[in-house]
């Protein structure tokens, strides 16, 4: 990882010497001179991170030019930015720009000898290298404690065949496939390691069936090591053919050896598999010996982590993934394993062993090495410390006894998979482990994090604005997934990823690789109540990113180089929020009061009265920080309970290098102090979770802005200035009453815009080409217009005649009538309270990309919807929900070809369900009983739902 953290702060000082040449005049030669050591220092740090577990030296080493990196970076941005910020503010003042010039001597002075005392840092590095004879580091030879790791892993296709289960319909697909004369060249069979692949593989290999079909069979074993000549030796001499005996093979040469292959393949019916492949390179490498395009009934089954490789390897291909077990399968497993050592589990243990297995979260191999050890523990109390300390023994390696049978653990099988990231995804992969165990972690908010830690890149295609460094992170987060090193959450009408997380086991991988490398370090009032504090505390100081699940830690870290603060804790208030009257009023008020003016008032007047220690206990938490940790690029109260209060946040603009500020439900942010504008590298504000804010007039100055949540209640005394953010990707809460309309016009690079409060185009002309644009960017993917009152349907016609890109719409106002013209892109559309008076579905269907239709509360007026033939060709997903006066819904036949999800909510005056085929999912809540029974086995209209899989009943009538 320290590769990819040297390249990027490599980078970043280059960019510094070209933007803000004028301001590091003098100091030049230093960061030039610091940024040639780095990168000559990173082509040595390749082959060095994956040497460190074998060399205490070189672990070192490496941490020691992970620090200087990070420093170096310190010490030019923060002079940088000071610089900057004071010629800016000074410009106009000169006895203040006077004074400024004796402090620019001094901070130029001082940074000049942090760059020289940083770049003696990097020579005696170089000299202990030396000293203690540290072999170079870039000779190409491979790490031994990989190779080991490899070893372990080894597959043959004769061996023992390990007990499974759930796998019976994973075997019958692919005996089915593999046997199909017609049907895919390449057969794929991927998933994370330790899912059993090449269990499978054998299965399938060793299947009666396959053994018929095919005449010949061949087993290699890939590695991350692929060679090429080997492989090919390898599956020749298992073939067995002709005149190839007795030792012919080693004379040929590559040509000549990939030629006989090539041509046995192609003549006979063979079946080869390719077992841990890892690369889409190795497959390069490898593929000129099988014949791909040529008519042969040869085939390959190969096994891989990385499901790219299966895709490459054969875009017409078949690809298997590999699911996790369910906890029943799971229990029936580990009870083998049982079984097998003639261990009877007590009725007591039964309970202990179904919730370890259930941590084990539907991973074999998990269970397998739980299995291993519970086999060995003969009472109650030795399960008890087990389930206690379940991880320990999980992550811990296995015996050298049972390293000679094969074994090999959890944590081997996940280095594997860790030690095969490139360099660029492995500081992606580890930030990850700063969200808390079983967390959904938004992809929108994971990629802002990462582009605010300079975790990726910036990419020259940015200045074109073709491709945003929110693409490139979403490109590495896909990645990953492909990798099955991130799980997949929630996708959205266009089959993006919404919302990831990590496998339990992985994430425990991560979270101890991360603190090993000083990365982030993870508290909770758990750890620290078991753990030496004296002992925690250095480490502490050299982390870079903290998350905090007990904000009350905060106050005992003193870090000046931290970078990242990410809050989890939900109980912070704790009792003060139980004896907090004045908390308790405002809530029972808060829907009671309309104006935000008013609101904002009266919570600014009432905050002084807040409880003492409430806050007394806020202000330090806040001016701890501000204080403490000057460097903070990332402060995120998004998932704290904490309230905030205007006076606290007045230190807030000394944090300079701030990219990434939430504030979360922080309801009592009375008034957003003017000190914001002093961030001038801010890209990220989220303030959407504030109620009644004061907003002054400066985020205009914020230029560097690429996504604003503005609160949705904004107390100001004037409209608000926008139109300098002209890098805005995202602005949520755009309120009508508040900002100019016309400002939205400026943000060339806008993809999701929500618009609040009333929506009206002023001057507003019949003819649309003599409307001002409101929309010019071509960007815009995601519309949404929330307002109590109702819009003309003209004006949003108008708004949609410019978005021609955008893939979501969602209103929540009342229209009457459907725009006339609505984009042929959207996927995904959702009506709320649009109180319309015709059927919107004839409209609506004729929409070739539509995948999920909401028709929310009040959507439609009327007592029928029609969907008529060949209608909604791609529709996926169909929600109707609170429809008062629908009585029928008709669907023709041959429409919605593709319609997997139904929900019917609380349309209480519906009569019937439409037979759809398709359905696989259908949810009925607050239906009335006749409705309900019409459904269930032996109802009138159970036909239709018969070949539906899954059928729920929710807060349906009794």
């Amino acid at each position: 990882m320290a590769e990819s953290v040297v390249s990027n702060v490599a980078a970043r000082l280059g960019d510094l010497v070209i933007q803000e040449a004028k301001f590091l005049r003098g100091v030049d030669d230093q960061v030039k001179h610091l940024q040639m050591e780095l990168v000559w220092m990173k082509s040595f740090l390749k082959e060095a991170d994956s040497r460190q577990a074998e060399n205490e030296m070189v672990r070192m080493w490496v941490a020691e030019i992970r620090e200087i990196a990070y420093d170096a970076e310190d010490v030019i941005e923060t002079f940088a930015l000071e610089i900057t910020s004071q010629r800016r503010e000074g410009i106009s003042n000169f006895i203040k720009r006077s004074a400024c010039i004796c402090k620019e001597g001094w901070m130029r002075h001082k940074v000049k000898s942090d760059m020289e005392g940083i770049i003696s840092r990097i020579s005696y590095l170089s000299q202990r290298l030396q000293v203690y004879g540290i072999k170079q580091l870039s000779d190409g030879a491979s790490s031994s404690s990989s190779s080991k790791r490899q070893h372990l892993t080894q597959s043959y296709p004769r061996s023992k065949q390990p007990y499974v289960v759930g796998l019976d319909n994973d075997i019958k697909e692919l005996v089915k496939v593999l046997v199909d004369e017609g049907r895919h060249r390449v057969v794929s069979i991927c998933g994370m390691g330790g899912l059993g692949k090449t269990t499978l593989a054998k299965k399938v290999y060793n299947h009666s069936q396959v053994r018929n079909h095919f005449k010949h069979f061949s087993w290699a074993y890939i590695s991350q090591q692929c060679q090429t000549r080997t492989v090919w030796e390898g599956i020749l001499s298992s073939l067995n053919p002709k005149g190839e005996k007795g030792g012919i093979l080693p004379k040929l040469g590559d040509q000549d050896l990939a030629k006989n292959l090539y041509e046995f393949l192609k003549e006979n019916k063979c079946l080869v598999v390719l077992d841990d492949i890892w690369k889409a390179e190795d497959w390069d490498a490898i593929k000129p010996a099988f014949p791909m395009e040529e008519e042969t009934g040869s085939k390959i089954l190969l096994t891989s982590r990385n499901k790219d490789v299966a895709w490459h390897a054969d875009p017409r291909g078949f690809l298997h993934e590999l699911q996790l077990l369910t906890d029943e399968d799971g229990w029936k497993m580990f009870q083998h394993i049982c079984d097998s050592a003639d261990y009877v589990i007590e009725e007591k243990m039964e309970e202990l062993g179904k919730d370890m297995v259930k941590q084990c979260a539907g991973l074999p191999l998990a269970i397998v090495v739980l299995g291993g050890v519970l086999v060995t523990k003969h009472s109650l109390n030795d399960w008890q410390i087990v389930q206690e300390n379940l991880k320990s023994y999980l992550r811990k390696d296995r015996s050298k006894k049972k390293r000679k049978d094969g074994g090999w653990g959890i944590h081997e099988a996940i280095a594997l998979s860790y030690g095969n990231l490139p360099p660029y995804l492995k500081p992606c992969f580890l930030y990850l482990s700063v969200f808390p165990e079983d967390y959904e972690i938004s992809v929108g908010k994971l990629v802002k994090l990462w582009v605010a830690e300079d975790i990726v890149p910036l990419e020259e295609s940015e200045e074109d604005g073709e491709e945003m460094m929110e693409d490139v992170a979403e490109g590495y987060l896909n990645e990953l997934v492909e990798r099955y090193m991130v799980l997949v959450g929630e996708r959205d009408a266009n089959s993006k990823i919404k919302t990831c997380r990590m496998h339990d086991l992985i994430r425990d991988f991560c979270l101890l690789k991360a603190k090993q490398e000083n990365f982030i370090c993870v508290l909770d009032c758990l750890q620290m109540e078991q753990a030496d504090v004296s002992s925690l505390s250095p480490p502490i100081g050299k982390f870079r990113r903290i998350g905090i699940n007990d904000l009350n830690l905060i106050n005992g870290i003193t870090n000046p180089h931290l970078r990242s603060a990410l809050f989890f804790d939900q109980n912070f208030l704790g009792e003060f929020q139980e004896r907090s009257y004045v908390i308790k009023w405002l809530e029972k008020i808060e829907d009671s009061i309309n104006s935000t003016i008013v609101k904002g008032g009266l919570f600014a007047f009432l905050i002084p009265f807040l409880g003492c220690e409430l806050r007394h206990k806020t202000r330090g938490l806040t001016r701890h920080i501000c204080n403490n940790f000057k460097l903070l690029r990332i402060l995120d109260f998004a998932d704290a309970d904490i309230p905030l209060v205007c006076i606290l946040l007045s230190d807030i603009g000394s944090l300079i290098h701030l990219r990434f500020l939430s504030l979360g439900n922080c309801a009592f942010v009375a008034m957003l102090p003017s000190f914001i504008s002093k961030l001038r590298c801010l890209q990220s504000l989220d303030l959407r979770d504030c109620v009644g804010v004061y907003v002054p007039n400066v985020l205009w100055k914020l230029e560097r802005l690429r996504h604003l949540y503005l609160p949705d209640q904004v107390c100001a005394r004037t409209k608000l200035k926008l139109d300098t953010l002209k890098n805005l990707q995202t602005l949520v809460n755009f309120n009508t009453k508040n900002y100019y309309l016309k400002d939205i016009c400026y943000m060339k690079y806008l993809r999701e815009l929500m618009i609040i409060g009333p929506f009206i185009v002023e001057n507003f002309r019949e003819d649309l080409n003599l409307n001002p644009p409101i929309i010019t960017s071509k960007h815009l993917r995601s519309l949404s217009i929330s307002n109590n009152k109702s819009t003309d349907p003209r004006h949003l016609t108008y708004l949609l005649s410019s978005c021609l890109n955008i893939r979501e719409l969602h209103l929540s106002v009342e229209i009457k009538k459907l725009p006339q013209h609505i984009p042929s892109n959207i996927a995904h559309i959702s009506l709320d309270w649009a109180r319309l008076d015709e059927d919107p579905l004839p409209t609506l269907e004729k929409l070739p990309n539509l995948r999920i239709l909401e028709l929310g509360q009040g959507a439609f007026l009327g007592e029928v919807m029609i969907c008529s033939a060949q209608g909604f060709p791609v529709l996926n997903s169909l929600s109707i929900i609170w429809q008062a006066n629908l009585e029928e819904l008709r669907v023709s036949e041959g429409a919605m070809p593709n319609l997997h999800h139904l929900r019917i909510v609380n349309c209480r005056m519906l009569k019937m369900l439409p037979f759809i085929s398709t359905l696989k999912e259908l949810k009925i809540e607050k239906m009335p009983k006749a409705f309900k029974d019409k459904l269930v086995e032996g109802g009138e209209d159970s036909y239709k739902v018969q070949n539906v899989l899954s059928i729920i009943f929710q807060n349906c009538d009794d």
